[in-house]
């Protein structure tokens, strides 16, 4: 039996945050494209923006499920959504410029698959597992493809694991210069998984607010934007890895600011508390 923890209930409803989390990930995603119609490779930083989309939406499903009293189930979650992502998004990325929807698709089976299991054969019996663990995976996909985007300027597989590297004057192709030949994949996982965990844990309690819980979110996506455009430094032209880099700083330092605006905020309204009364003879 499970007990939905109340306490944190409130601000916008979830529903309202999935719809907007989705559609804000895929427009991003496909405004990489851009790269493509103008062969150029700076508007590779609005694959950022779609992780930073992502993950806002993917907080706040951990937080739902994790309101049912899953206590280490914050860090794991993290974990499950980019484990489950992966193959959906590595799958969809045969598919060109359908990629993004292709995995949006594979990603909800697979994770309606293990929410099943979780539920109905592990006995977890958790009303929000089902579409938790659903929501979870799509975040996954989308954000690893929004980190490959990032720090390739493309999303399809070609792009994803073949590079080029200059020898003796000569352009020579390889797939160790590349998003996943190079391993970079494996950063983008453990950058995405950690962001997307570490704010409920951070902020739950009986003091959680949700404004300040989605702005560390934020804050973390833009953490996580300014290491996956260093790296993109070795994939995509140095102009526009600087300016993937310069967006990603702005972006980290502004939400930061608002981040601890928010926590003084919420932490004078704490100053009036009393301590709980000892009672004696125990």
């Amino acid at each position: 039996m499970t007990v939905k923890v109340e306490v944190i209930e409130g601000g916008i409803p979830h529903n309202k945050i999935m719809i907007a989390g989705i559609v804000s990930t895929l427009v991003c995603l496909y405004l990489t494209y851009l790269n493509v119609l103008t062969s150029t490779e700076m508007f590779s930083f609005f694959g950022g923006f779609a992780v930073i989309a992502a993950l806002i939406w993917g907080s706040h499903t951990i937080k739902v499920l994790c309101s049912y009293g899953i206590g280490t189930g914050v860090p794991s979650a993290g974990m499950i959504a980019f484990g489950s992502g992966v193959i959906a998004m590595l799958l969809a990325t045969k598919f060109g410029i359908m990629a993004p929807m292709v995995a949006a698709v594979l990603a909800a089976i697979i994770g309606f698959i293990l929410g099943y299991v979780s539920n109905n054969i592990l006995n977890m019996k958790i009303p929000a597992m089902v579409q938790s663990l659903t929501e979870m995976a799509i975040v996954g996909a989308l954000s690893l493809m929004g980190f490959a985007a990032l720090m390739t300027g493309k999303f399809t597989f070609d792009a994803l694991t073949t590079g080029q590297v200059t020898v003796l004057g000569m352009a020579l192709m390889t797939h160790q210069q590349s998003f996943i030949g190079g391993c970079l994949i494996a950063v983008a996982f453990l950058l995405g998984a950690i962001a997307i965990q570490h704010p409920f844990n951070a902020c739950l309690g009986p003091g959680w607010q949700q404004d300040r819980m989605l702005m560390l979110t934020a804050e973390c996506g833009f953490l996580s934007m300014i290491v996956a455009a260093v790296m993109s430094f070795a994939l995509i032209s140095t102009g526009s890895a600087i300016i993937s880099l310069i967006i990603a700083i702005i972006g980290w330092a502004y939400t930061y600011k608002e981040y601890m605006v928010l926590s003084k905020r919420d932490a004078a309204a704490w100053l009036d508390a009393k301590p709980i009364p000892e009672v004696e003879g125990h």
